[in-house]
């Protein structure tokens, strides 16, 4: 398996974020955990279909839409006029690196090539907390693509309360 493991530090990584809002700005992950734990999530591109669904559900899962406990923060390989198109076609009210270069996915040892070809970043869900320390991870394992796998939200959302040590809260079934 590869990822940053529990318990790793992860390195202080500075890329372009966009906001729901549409602002851009350069951001570093220590920025984003001062105000809440982030729950960083790297998919393959905006506009595919299985990463369209996976925001989608991150959108419609209200504990994560709400951003009580944890900020979510996704990061592919899209630029930011596509992340910006992405954002306000799906009404998402996450932040979205632009790790072009896979500089952020290669932090977290997520980088892989797909049919030994294209480099993409590998589905996968970090929790980190103030330290930049890892608390929770998920990674796509599907055998031959670990970009189709999506994350299973009930199964990330107890890993999260578990991690944290939150009171478990409604789940409305997810």
């Amino acid at each position: 398996m590869t990822g940053l493991p529990v318990g790793a530090n992860a390195t202080d990584v500075e890329a372009t974020l966009v906001t729901p809002d549409g602002d851009v700005t350069d951001r570093r992950l220590s920025d984003l955990v001062a105000e809440n734990p982030v729950l960083l999530c790297f998919y393959t591109a905006d506009f595919s279909p299985d990463c369209t669904d996976e925001w989608c559900a991150f959108r419609d899962f209200d504990w994560f839409a709400a951003g009580r406990d944890v900020t979510v923060v996704g990061a592919s390989k899209s630029g930011v006029g596509m992340h910006r198109r992405f954002i306000d076609r799906y009404d998402l009210t996450f932040p979205l690196y632009a790790d072009t270069d896979l500089e952020l996915a290669s932090e977290f040892d997520v980088v892989y090539r797909t049919f030994g070809v294209s480099k993409r970043a590998r589905r996968s869900c970090f929790l980190l907390d103030e330290d930049l320390t890892v608390r929770y991870r998920w990674l796509g394992d599907h055998w031959l693509d670990p970009t189709r796998d999506v994350p299973p939200l009930t199964e990330v959302h107890e890993g999260i309360t578990d991690a944290l040590e939150l009171e478990s809260t409604e789940n409305f079934g997810f």
